[in-house]
């Protein structure tokens, strides 16, 4: 009877084990990226609105309506036409000016990396886990500017250390108000692909891309290792997810008792808390953390004390994750007890 249960319980560890690591496995690398990142442009959705975002019907009264409003400020009606024409034309001529050239693909690198650096600067993590390949010497790199160039070799030597590539496209937005749509591409050296997409005005636009990039770069993933006390913790996160939410301290203890697992104790979330999301911790500085033996840690709830019983909270948002350390061990036969 022992020996089937806990065959039953290993069995079901295994499976939970093998679930949180597909689910939880997708920790980008550190990743240096060659130093250009083109854009190409796109389908001019402004354009593409003008000629289909109405039906012929549409359009034909529009036209009409035009027409008579030249006609009642006193044109001559046989070359009305050819004012219409001549200011679609000028209309037309305005546009190409100003999306003419190779410019707005160098705008959007320049602002790629300089919103990036920008909250590096605001987070500023001990690690920095996206970067840009240096290939050139000064001297190089001045003699390219000063040839109005772009960092477009990069010397055999300098390849071992390239783990990834950017590009990106970009098209001017629907509504003709001025913006651009664009998408940014990362491939990393083992084939992994990360996108990112934004809208709006060209220089505020890649603010949130870059955003998106140092979110997904450099918050924790899990499973993760770190130092705590001069022992090893591995954050393993919650089953299927990086942070579980759950009603019950009991059932996110039970969660992580069946993944050979403990919740973390009130100590190791204030220190997973002081590193951050940004640093290989976790913050834990709001909401309701469940802790073992039916308690919930409440970091903003301190007087009397942020550790309550379960029973003074009545919450479908206690939030919790799991870890794995030499204490305390857990029995794998408590994964069938509740």
């Amino acid at each position: 009877m022992v020996h089937s249960l806990l065959s039953k319980a290993t069995g079901k560890v295994l499976i939970l084990l093998v679930l949180c690591s597909n689910a939880l496995a997708d920790t980008p690398p550190s990743v240096a990226l060659w130093p250009t990142v083109p854009f190409v442009r796109g389908q001019d959705l402004c354009q593409f609105q003008d000629a289909y975002g109405k039906n012929r019907a549409q359009q034909s009264a529009d036209m009409a309506r035009l027409l008579g409003s030249l006609l009642s400020t006193g044109a001559d009606p046989s070359q009305a036409n050819d004012l219409l024409q001549t200011v679609d034309h000028l209309i037309d001529k305005g546009r190409h000016r100003a999306s003419a050239g190779f410019g707005m693909d160098v705008l959007l690198e320049g602002s790629f990396k300089a919103a990036l650096d920008r909250v590096y600067e605001e987070q500023h993590p001990a690690l920095r886990r996206l970067s840009f390949v240096n290939p050139n010497s000064l001297s190089d790199l001045v003699r390219v500017l000063r040839e109005q160039q772009r960092q477009g070799q990069l010397p055999a030597a300098f390849i071992k250390g390239l783990t990834g590539v950017a590009w990106g496209t970009y098209s001017f937005g629907a509504g003709c108000q001025g913006d651009v749509v664009v998408t940014l591409h990362i491939e990393t050296l083992g084939g992994r692909t990360f996108s990112y997409q934004a809208r709006g005005l060209p220089d505020r636009v890649m603010r949130n891309i870059g955003q998106q990039v140092f979110a997904q770069f450099q918050r924790t993933h899990f499973p993760s290792p770190l130092q705590y006390k001069g022992k090893t913790l591995v954050l393993l996160g919650a089953p299927g997810t990086p942070i579980g939410t759950t009603n019950s301290p009991r059932k996110a203890e039970h969660a992580c008792q069946c993944m050979q697992a403990r919740l973390p104790t009130v100590g190791e979330y204030i220190f997973l808390s002081e590193l951050g999301d940004w640093n290989g911790g976790v913050d834990s500085s709001r909401g309701y953390w469940a802790l073992s033996k039916e308690r919930v840690m409440a970091p903003e709830m301190p007087n009397p004390s942020i550790v309550r019983a379960a029973d003074e909270f009545h919450s479908a948002a206690i939030q919790y994750f799991c870890l794995r350390g030499p204490e305390p061990k857990v029995p794998v036969t408590q994964c069938n007890a509740r």
